[in-house]
């Protein structure tokens, strides 16, 4: 489970804090330039720009830059939507020094993901559930997120949703620790109990209930991870 963050305050957005980073006015064209091409319509011109923004530590320097990349958590590209989340992530992480990234770049980020709905948080899962390597990246970016629980209850309550976006969100309440999501996951698994007897007991029963009955296990564990001392 991961900490609270501090309660974020609303700044106004510089483009770099120059008292904690070096040379950054040199820089302003090529970050301005890049920003530009974040609004291109060519994927691949897009993915340039973030890599040239990530390679001059922009979105850990720029309140600005964090902001503008939040504000594209919904990114088609699915590519380019997983870069942008592991940049944010990088930014609510320690360096290798152990440094945080600047108070001012972590508010902003925070202000923003404090707003977070129910299509922010499936386009965190959609990525969490094809790159595995980012899940700490997403855990970190749904800590800030106070209302998070409730959209991955809904969304892991959806029989409409795919079974692996699903089994994402149970996964993610449990880890970043969902405690007041307890009652409802403890509903959901009695519910899937419940369907899983139907299926053995009767073998017509519908396909949908044998597919659903893969949650389980998955609820079961994130269970075990909120009732955790």
């Amino acid at each position: 489970m991961y900490p609270d963050f501090p309660q974020p305050i609303s700044p106004q957005p510089q483009l770099f804090l120059l008292e904690e980073s070096i040379g950054t006015i040199e820089l302003f064209p090529a970050v301005w330039s890049a920003l530009e091409d974040l609004t291109e319509a060519d994927p691949e011109i897009r993915l340039n720009a973030l890599e040239q923004l990530i390679e001059l530590d922009a979105p850990r320097f720029s309140p600005v830059v964090s902001y503008i990349l939040v504000t594209k958590i919904t990114e088609s590209i699915l590519e380019l939507r997983a870069r942008i989340i592991e940049a944010l992530g990088k930014v609510l992480t320690p360096d290798e020094n152990g440094f945080p990234a600047p108070e001012d770049v972590r508010n902003s980020l925070h202000l923003y993901l404090s707003g977070f709905r129910t299509r922010q948080i499936y386009a965190l899962l959609q990525v969490s559930a094809e790159y595995d390597s980012l899940e700490e990246h997403v855990c970190r970016l749904l800590n800030a997120c106070p209302f998070a629980g409730n959209h991955l209850i809904d969304i892991l309550n959806d029989s409409k949703t795919p079974i692996e976006i699903r089994m994402q969100a149970a996964v993610l309440i449990g880890k970043v620790g969902y405690l007041y999501t307890l009652p409802a996951m403890e509903k959901l698994a009695r519910r899937l109990e419940a369907r899983r007897f139907g299926q053995k007991t009767m073998g017509f029963a519908p396909q949908r209930n044998s597919i659903e009955s893969s949650l389980l296990p998955v609820v079961n564990e994130a269970l075990r991870t909120l009732r955790a001392p």
